[in-house]
């Protein structure tokens, strides 16, 4: 298969030690991994709300002036 040794071993300690969540494929993504981007995609959507209320903020203090 033309496959390094080193990678053969590599892939059986994945294995070894996440068993068949080692390889998810197809745009799958490990549990861990998933829970990370779905963290990450939360963070970044509430960076985005605060933005919009602090402009608002500042336009509704404006107006009251």
């Amino acid at each position: 298969m033309g496959l390094h040794e080193n990678t053969l071993y590599r892939w059986v300690a994945e294995f070894k030690s996440n068993g068949a969540q080692a390889f998810p494929g197809s745009g799958q993504l490990k549990p861990e991994d998933k829970a990370l981007r779905t963290l990450q995609k939360r963070i970044r959507d509430l960076e985005e709300e605060n933005e919009i209320l602090k402009k608002a903020m500042h336009y509704f203090a404006k107006d009251r002036r």
